[in-house]
């Protein structure tokens, strides 16, 4: 996906899987053990929630494209979808330099009458 192809439809499904704070927490986790293969155990060990509920919300994260899912013998490693990452990154840079104000000059209005 080029960087700035993110639709708004896709750009509000991964805003509303990073709008919980133990999702937020858990792409900082898996951005820190980037290095190393990191399962759903490892991230529960850094936050004070049950390994269902850190599973749950890695399935939102994986649903929205954020997280990607490697076998690695019976378990499941989690690491950041950089593509997706640097996609999200030129959305957000596109959407709010559309906002910042800038506008293209204003084409000037004639003040002279057109004939009928």
């Amino acid at each position: 996906m080029a960087m700035n192809n993110m639709q708004d439809e896709e750009f509000a499904d991964v805003m509303r899987a990073l709008g919980h704070p133990v999702r937020l927490s858990i792409l900082r986790i898996l951005a820190e053990k980037a290095q190393h293969d990191c399962c759903c155990t490892d991230v529960t060990e850094c936050l004070p929630l049950a390994q269902s509920t850190v599973s749950q919300h890695i399935k939102v994260l994986l649903d929205a494209g954020l997280v990607e899912r490697s076998p690695k013998g019976t378990r499941n490693c989690y690491s950041l979808n950089a593509a997706r990452l640097e996609a999200l990154n030129g959305a957000f840079s596109g959407l709010f330099s559309g906002l910042s104000g800038e506008r293209p000059p204003a084409v000037p209005r004639s003040t002279e009458v057109e004939p009928a």
